[in-house]
């Protein structure tokens, strides 16, 4: 496993934010497993949590006119460092005016051990979750979270509250992970929780 210091990367035309490599989960499909970069980073193992001066100073050297969207996502589960995601992603709003996207498994209320979703109010436009599968057994067996039973329905909880706060709502799942009728049935969660339904691509 390689480590560099790589905070900011660069997928498509979204700046990408890499703050830690903590996650709750340990999902069977993770590119984590396979892969130790993405984009046009050079590794996103961490040799330390990059402090929050440290990510300010890699915005303040990045020409952030290059792109569209800013996305917390990185070889981590964002929530595992809440204050330093929030305050980041604030400097970010209050110095360049850019849409602001975290992609997140949803378990952020067990992992801080309170409420999230009120907190993302005025800081992220967007907000991806990890879905998975529409199963809350089969979520289980594929996220293998910390929190065990609790992880599923704990996701599902934060989806309906931050749907109040944040302006776009999208649960995920990955290509080729599930089948097509477990895709049709994601669709049908997600028209029920009003939020919109995504199936990303599986990376090789």
């Amino acid at each position: 496993m390689k480590k560099d210091m790589t905070i900011l990367y660069q997928v498509h035309n979204n700046l990408y934010v890499n703050i830690t490599n903590r996650c709750s989960s340990a999902c069977v499909f993770c590119l984590r497993q396979s892969r130790d970069k993405m984009g046009d980073s050079k590794s996103l193992w961490l040799e330390h949590e990059p402090s929050l001066d440290e990510i300010k100073e890699a915005f303040i050297q990045t020409d952030m006119t290059l792109y569209e969207e800013v996305v917390f996502c990185g070889f981590g589960e964002p929530t595992e460092r809440l204050e330093v995601l929030l305050e980041s992603a604030k400097f970010v709003k209050d110095h360049y005016q850019k849409k602001i996207r975290i992609n997140t498994n949803g378990q952020g209320d067990l992992i801080n051990d309170q409420s999230i979703a009120p907190l993302f109010e005025g800081v992220f436009d967007s907000v991806s979750i990890s879905l998975n599968t529409p199963d809350e057994k089969t979520y289980n067996e594929l996220v293998r979270s910390r929190f065990g039973d609790n992880a599923y329905s704990a996701m599902i909880a934060f989806v309906k509250e931050v749907r109040n706060f944040v302006p776009d709502v999208v649960l995920s799942t990955v290509e080729t992970t599930i089948t097509k009728e477990e895709e049709v049935a994601c669709e049908a969660l997600c028209d029920s929780l009003n939020v919109r339904y995504r199936i990303r691509p599986f990376e090789k």
